[in-house]
């Protein structure tokens, strides 16, 4: 318990979160680093998961890599990377990405190619290119898996990018590592909640951004299923 108190005392002394080396610089680190992995994971993933979910073509292959690059250690990766590139942020970056990229794929191609084909199909009708309608028929409908696939790769990569500190690249890892070589637990168990306070804080804003994108069509449709389901009230309980 005292452990706990140490910790806590440690996160909120305001002079451990200023400076260079502070609580607030090694913070700012951890999530800037963290976005812009998945940034470049979504740039590489999320067209080839959109291509593959319209053209119903390279599923099978696409969950193969993706299983493959999954069962990857990431620990591995990253030193093998860090080896090749130097003690760096790159090696790590590169890492992550690779952690990052079966998240963004799957939620893509599960998103887009679960639209409904009539859908797709009258929207063909009606004359509209290949291309109108990934851009305005499937990618509003699929929206929600896509940023559900998102959201899951920003929770692996906030908790991953600890490891960032290992090659000497900083964020919150830093004071793992450092409590880990010092004996410093309290500064160990302060680090470990605050990484995950930040995954509670971005997986929640990302799970209302995922509400929010819902087309306004598939809401209302989505409300009258949930009224129809509803058992109706007997006359005894209506009164």
């Amino acid at each position: 318990m005292n452990l706990f108190l140490e910790a806590f005392a440690w996160l909120f002394d305001p002079a451990n979160w200023s400076g260079p080396d502070g609580i607030g610089a090694r913070l700012t680190f951890h999530v800037v680093f963290s976005l812009a992995v998945v940034v470049g994971a979504t740039v590489i993933a999320l067209p080839i998961g959109v291509a593959i979910g319209h053209t119903g073509r390279g599923r099978e292959p696409a969950v193969v890599v993706s299983g493959a690059l999954r069962a990857l250690p990431t620990l591995g990766l990253l030193t093998i990377f860090a080896l090749a590139l130097g003690l760096s942020a790159l090696a790590p970056y590169l890492a992550l990405v690779v952690l990052a990229i079966p998240s963004v794929l799957a939620g893509a191609y599960a998103g887009i190619g679960g639209v409904p084909r009539a859908t797709v199909d009258a929207a063909r009708a009606m004359g509209m290119t290949e291309a109108q309608i990934a851009l305005r028929v499937e990618g509003p409908l699929g929206l929600p898996t896509v940023i559900g696939g998102i959201r899951a790769a920003v929770l692996q990569v906030v908790a991953t990018a600890t490891l960032a500190a290992y090659v000497g690249a900083g964020g919150l890892g830093t004071y793992i590592f450092l409590g880990l070589k010092t004996r410093d637990y309290p500064v160990m168990l302060g680090a470990s909640m605050l990484i995950i306070a930040l995954a509670l804080v971005l997986d929640g804003a990302f799970a209302l951004l995922q509400r929010l994108v819902v087309p306004e069509g598939v809401r209302v449709r989505r409300g009258n299923a949930q009224l129809r389901s509803r058992p109706a009230r007997s006359r005894a309980a209506v009164g």
